[in-house]
């Protein structure tokens, strides 16, 4: 652009008149100025997104990374020489007071707007927002964690399937595939090698943590339709939800756990690096989803899947390499598939929603 213009004018030059010369020149110095202005500012918005960018990348991989070391050192580590944590409850509503609190803090400084939505709606939707992150905690009780973070990144399978049954929902056959390879891969994790006939008896493919992920992944599927009930027939700010499916959750949760209440304490007076743990554990889990919602915002649903499902991987890996957590080399099979089917739904199944609305 600058030298179609720039050309014209220099052929325009008159050497006989100083005065017409050196208005021609500052008129070329002007254009070339802005041109350069223009270049200068695009780079540097370049510049600004590839550092949003890795910040919000940052913020997800760190933040929750560090999120599932303190969830597996709580729930499965031991305190003292023998003493374990068994409030889970307590932990939740811990972490959803840290996620409240925080979201009020941001909503009062960035958002001015009232949230339209009833209350109402948030009610049933934090109940099984709650029993979500019950169900997913207790299943550590009984599977390791790579089993429960791999078990939660199928996430997808539920909400399809809900979609499709009470949504009418159509997906397109890339979907499908991509959920296959997931379901393959989960198939080839969750399978248990042959174990001699007087073990078979207390051995299942379905134990008691298996069904508290495939419960957990149930209502995840449900507390996003839901969700997207709400957003549908109201504009709520990403923090209005946060906000108050937190506050709600920690009334229901006050009532559920006032069994643990004195136990929790008496924890503490013998272990108060505990409080430490818990109070980390809840802020991982606010900032992560603070940039979360910062990636979705700037970047798209899209990166921020591509994101989360590369956490989750390391998590995993994480998860073997400091709690020595064991792995065979198809359960290692089949964590790649499950990744792999994720990545590929994340990237394709989009695309191909975006192709047919265009």
């Amino acid at each position: 652009m600058t030298d179609s213009i720039v050309i014209p004018v220099q052929n325009a030059r008159e050497p006989d008149s100083s005065r017409s010369s050196v208005g021609t020149d500052q008129k070329e110095l002007t254009i070339v100025t802005i041109s350069t202005s223009e270049r200068e500012l695009r780079m540097m918005e370049r510049n600004v997104s590839t550092r949003k960018f890795i910040i919000c990348f940052l913020g997800i991989f760190v933040f929750y990374f560090y999120f599932g070391i303190l969830q597996e050192k709580i729930t499965k580590g031991k305190y003292g020489s023998d003493d374990r944590f068994t409030f889970i409850t307590t932990l939740i509503l811990c972490q959803c007071i840290i996620n409240c609190i925080f979201a009020k803090a941001v909503r009062s400084y960035f958002v001015t707007t009232k949230d339209p939505a009833p209350q109402k709606l948030y009610v049933w939707c934090s109940l099984s927002y709650m029993g979500a992150m019950l169900a997913s905690n207790y299943a550590l009780k009984h599977v390791n964690y790579p089993t429960q973070v791999l078990g939660k990144s199928v996430k997808p399978i539920p909400v399809m399937l809900l979609g499709v049954l009470f949504a009418q929902k159509k997906y397109s056959l890339a979907k499908y595939l991509c959920i296959l390879l997931v379901v393959s891969g989960v198939a080839l994790f969750m399978y248990k090698d042959k174990v001699p006939s007087s073990m078979a008896s207390s051995e299942s493919l379905l134990g008691m943590g298996e069904m508290l992920l495939i419960l957990s992944l149930l209502l995840d599927g449900v507390t996003g339709a839901m969700q997207d009930r709400i957003r549908d027939s109201y504009p709520v700010q990403s923090y209005d939800l946060m906000y108050n499916m937190n506050k709600w959750s920690c009334l229901w949760l006050v009532v559920a756990c006032y069994h643990e209440i004195i136990p929790f304490f008496e924890f503490v007076q013998r272990h108060p690096t505990v409080l430490w743990d818990v109070f980390a554990f809840g802020m991982t889990s606010a900032l992560g989803q603070n940039f979360i919602f910062m990636t979705v915002t700037n970047f798209g649903p899209l990166t921020c899947s591509v994101i989360t499902t590369t956490r989750k991987f390391f998590t995993i890996l994480g998860s073997v390499i400091i709690f020595q957590n064991p792995m065979s080399q198809r359960q290692w099979m089949g964590t790649v598939l499950v990744f792999l089917g994720l990545g590929l739904d994340s990237k394709y199944g989009k695309e191909l929603k975006a192709d047919r609305k265009k």
